[in-house]
């Protein structure tokens, strides 16, 4: 119990128990009392921009670089997803199984495109990082936006910019902007929790490693890293192509949430959006990520009812919540709260 309790283990102990906690509420709840449609309808996307938030921190936050194309790895694991569970509805009548399957091809195939991608974009840093970055989430977006793919006895068929396939009593899979239509809903809350709980476990093994001690000290002071033999290239590719691999399986889980889903959904907007439940959180803070998420993404749909008001609350809350997280004295008693905490562990254990 002790070792639960020290200081490196103490963030991973609070994330897995908070993550267990609500899930546990949450099934309670929504066993015992008839819960509202909205409430239930944000479970399965919560959980997905949570993954994301994380897997972007690991870029951001560890590593020390700015990337805006969480979006596009986000893209490629969402339709290879549907484009797998489509093609196994017919032999693997197990939708839990079709889900895990489409979820790994989904984020190994995001894995790949992350490792061709670092290559060139992680030799660059900074702004230019940033620009190289979207623009790469533009190109998945578009390249998605004018794919035509289906499949019928004569097997899978493909399409680009025009629509020319002739399906013999087949099935589109992914039909240019429309995106990918009657799509099997087979995600859930439950696959959504364990998808966070491999996340955390992802994560904090890595960052407590000497692979994640070699991220942070490149991000903390480069020269002072190669100096004492850390691999720069390496580290960052490692955090990056780990990112992109959670990034891809978050996804997956999205996309197979919803019938209907189209590629204008993974513009930069989206990237924009997870970085911003990143900082708000705070930078390296997985607990504060994890938070930051779950209000963010489901403040505006409680505030629906509000109409024209609700995006303008939310903005003030994101101004003041900002203010506050920023403030020292705040950052003061935090540290003298949490170090209160560890005598008292200490002394009871």
């Amino acid at each position: 119990m002790k070792e639960l309790f020290n200081k490196k283990n103490l963030g991973r102990t609070i994330s897995f128990a908070l993550v267990i906690l609500v899930y546990l509420v949450i099934e309670v709840l929504t066993r015992s009392i008839r819960m509202p449609r909205l409430f239930t309808s944000l479970l399965v996307p919560t959980c997905c921009y949570i993954v994301l938030a994380l897997s972007l921190n690991l870029v951001v936050g560890f590593s020390g670089e700015l990337s805006l194309g969480h979006a596009g790895f986000m893209a490629i694991g969402a339709f290879s997803a549907v484009t797998v569970s489509g093609l196994l509805a017919g032999s693997v009548s197990n939708p839990i199984l079709r889900l895990v399957i489409s979820i790994i091809i989904g984020s190994v195939l995001s894995g790949i495109f992350g490792l061709i991608i670092s290559v060139p974009v992680l030799k660059l840093s900074g702004d230019y990082l940033a620009i190289v970055t979207l623009a790469f989430g533009q190109i998945i977006k578009s390249l998605i936006n004018n794919v035509y793919l289906g499949f019928d006895d004569n097997g899978l068929q493909f399409s680009f910019v025009t629509n020319n396939l002739n399906l013999n009593g087949g099935k589109m899979l992914i039909s240019g902007p429309m995106g990918a239509t009657d799509t099997a809903k087979i995600s859930n809350f439950t696959s959504g929790f364990v998808l966070i709980l491999i996340t955390l476990f992802v994560i904090y093994s890595l960052i407590n490693s000497k692979y994640g001690r070699a991220i942070m000290a490149a991000r903390d002071n480069r020269i002072a890293a190669e100096s004492i033999g850390v691999d720069i290239s390496k580290t960052k590719t490692l955090a990056f192509v780990t990112s992109a691999i959670l990034a891809g399986a978050a996804g997956a889980l999205y996309a197979l949430n919803y019938s209907t889903l189209q590629p204008a959904k993974f513009d930069f907007n989206t990237s924009i959006l997870i970085l911003v439940y990143v900082v708000f959180g705070g930078l390296g803070n997985i607990n504060g990520t994890m938070f930051a998420t779950t209000l963010l993404y489901v403040l505006p749909e409680m505030l629906r009812s509000l109409r024209d008001y609700r995006m303008l609350i939310y903005a003030i809350v994101l101004i003041v919540v900002m203010q506050i997280t920023n403030s020292e004295k705040i950052r003061q008693y935090v540290e003298k709260f949490s170090k209160k905490f560890f005598k008292k562990k200490g002394a009871s254990l």
